[in-house]
């Protein structure tokens, strides 16, 4: 599935008369390295680094477990013949087809361990790359990015993107980097632009680049990759930065009038200066009002986007119904990025116009809602309103524990074609629900879940544990809640407490027990920090609870199906057309449910 930013950012300035190709290197990147060419290099370079028989060690900052080469020098040949038709598995019909996916899922899995083993210990797996180096200190960044060693992207871009940005000759290129996994492949990208002399400015935006944007000043070194940073919404940004470019024409450009950029200025003191212009929070979150120029009412733009590259068997679009969280609350998140968190919503008239637009000139029957939390009454009026159309587009999103989520709204969700629900759970401790401001309640919690489940709709829930104040104690009221509702809960993402940069427990320590935040000065990047908690579980005894807790799940058959929500997606609309019952993720598939 696309991300969101690109295809909305694309309709807002193609409206406005600019030329705009966008490329998603996300889907790019996987499509390449689950390739017989890619597989053939990487096989190749492992012979040559650790010999025939994987027992030469090379000198090297970092080696795999001897077992871990052997197994590819074993396995690489067969992977190199099965690993294109393992892809068509995922992009047909066959995807549906439990045994024949599986022997697929576990022919990519290993194909991304070989095609990663050249870089060890980075590594590329099924939902994310993990950097051998630090991204989050600017000066391992800049290494990491000319790194050929231990930066799988370097070489790939080099010979592919970086040839078509010469071809085009952009103007601007921007590149959104929404989470910390994609900041090293962003910056390379840039760092290769730059080191070409290619006559293009070079932007980078999206949620990270938003949420560094105090510190991107304070590192101006990361501004030898990049001229300039949008942070919060990027549409009339990167308008009045192409307005600013033309205008300026050979000459310096004037960038005071571009709103919430922060950008590299070319000075007689010095080679260059980073200056910072304030923020403009109305376009953040489109708290304007809804206006004909407001970008939230612009319909995505996929065009250009190569949406078969995708390793799913039907197109899953994402789009959204509101920016910003009706709650806002939640001491653990940062939603706003500690901007102004002014919340609109579209009427769902509107949204569902966007669907039916979707499914009409894309051929989608799945769409993925990436808000933070759909209201119960967008819920309720979207679904009146596909039901009245004959369930035409099957669809998920998040919401909330509401009480105001009745039986009633729930089963006119499933009759208006959801099929999965998204719940942040968090926690089933009623001191810990208090602590954290999540504003639901526990009863609440069990009775939505049952009743969803009868309704036919598939539940998903996020829950941690490590949540400062929280005992051991509070943690097994959650897995006893679990437990309790085990037949209505379909899947779920465990994890412990992250104190992210932004959040109110990272904003006011004090108020949610934090008894210190540890910062790193070399970490001078970080979106995530250590700390240590007034009272309860530290966060290496929150792991430990983590790992404890998933040492006992039930496996299942057919678990490439868990591994991303567009699957799960697919997967619970499949079963439902199918009329066979979901299965309870803690339930042992030797049990009847």
């Amino acid at each position: 599935m696309p991300h969101l930013a690109l295809p909305t950012l694309t309709a807002y300035l193609r409206r406005k008369g600019l030329t705009v190709i966008q490329r998603d290197l996300n889907a790019e990147v996987y499509d390449y390295f689950l390739s017989k060419p890619a597989l053939e290099n990487a096989l190749a370079r492992v012979r040559q680094d650790y010999g025939p028989a994987g027992n030469r060690r090379p000198v090297r900052r970092a080696l795999p477990e001897p077992e871990i080469v052997i197994r590819a020098l074993t396995h690489g040949p067969d992977l190199i013949q099965k690993v294109e038709q393992a892809k068509q598995v995922f992009k047909s019909e066959a995807f549906y087809d439990g045994a024949a996916c599986r022997e697929a899922f576990f022919i990519l899995v290993e194909s991304l361990a070989l095609a990663s083993l050249p870089y060890y210990p980075s590594s590329l797996d099924f939902s994310e790359f993990n950097s051998a180096q630090r991204v989050d200190s600017s000066t391992r960044l800049l290494q990491a990015v000319r790194d050929p060693a231990f930066n799988p992207f370097l070489e790939y871009f080099r010979n592919g993107i970086l040839k078509d940005i010469e071809r085009e000759q952009p103007d601007i290129v921007g590149i959104s980097i929404p989470t910390m996994g994609q900041f090293l492949a962003g910056m390379t990208i840039a760092s290769l632009i730059k080191k070409a002399g290619l006559k293009c400015h070079v932007t980078v935006g999206g949620p990270h680049i938003t949420m560094l944007r105090e510190q991107l000043p304070r590192a101006p070194q990361v501004f030898s990759l990049i001229d300039s940073a949008v942070v919060g919404a990027g549409e009339v940004a990167l308008l009045r930065l192409a307005q600013a470019l033309e205008i300026a024409g050979e000459s310096q450009p004037d960038f005071r009038n571009v709103p919430n950029l922060i950008y590299r200025q070319d000075s007689e003191q010095q080679r260059w200066v980073v200056n910072v212009n304030q923020p403009d929070h109305s376009l953040d979150h489109r708290v304007r009002g809804a206006s004909e120029d407001d970008p939230q009412d612009e319909l995505p733009d996929f065009d250009g986007l190569d949406l078969e590259r995708y390793l799913a068997p039907e197109r899953v679009l994402p789009l959204m119904t509101a920016h910003g969280c009706y709650h806002g609350k939640c001491a653990f998140c940062n939603v706003g990025y500690g901007w102004d968190n002014s919340y609109r919503q579209l009427q769902a008239e509107r949204i569902v116009d966007q669907m039916l637009a979707l499914h009409e000139k894309y051929g989608t029957r799945h769409i993925f809602f990436a808000d933070e939390a759909i209201t119960p009454k967008n819920l309720r009026q979207m679904s009146r309103l596909l039901a009245e159309k004959g369930d035409p587009i099957h669809w998920c999103g998040c919401t909330r524990f509401e009480r105001s989520l009745s039986k009633d709204i729930l089963e006119s969700l499933e009759k208006g074609g959801c099929r999965m629900l998204l719940f942040g759970l968090e926690t089933a401790s009623v001191p810990i629900v208090e602590a954290m401001e999540k504003g639901t309640q526990v009863e609440t919690m069990g009775r939505i879940l049952l009743e969803s489940t009868t309704a036919g709709i598939w539940n998903h829930t996020f829950f941690f544990f490590g949540f400062p104040g929280e005992t051991i104690e509070n943690a097994q009221d959650t897995v006893n809640f679990l437990y309790e509702h085990k037949h209505a809960i379909h899947s779920a993402s465990p994890g412990t407490f992250l104190l992210e940069r932004y959040a109110p427990a990272h904003l006011y320590p004090d108020q949610f027990g934090v008894k210190r935040i540890i910062e790193h000065p070399e970490r001078d990047l970080a979106i995530y920090f250590d700390f240590e908690v007034v009272s309860g579980m530290n966060e290496e005894m929150a792991e430990q609870v983590v790992a404890s807790f998933l040492s006992v799940l039930p496996q299942k058959s057919f678990g490439q199906y868990y591994i991303t929500d567009v699957y799960k997606l697919l997967y619970s609309s499949r079963l439902h057309d199918e009329g066979i019952r979901f299965p309870p993720w803690l339930v042992p598939e030797t049990e009847p449910h």
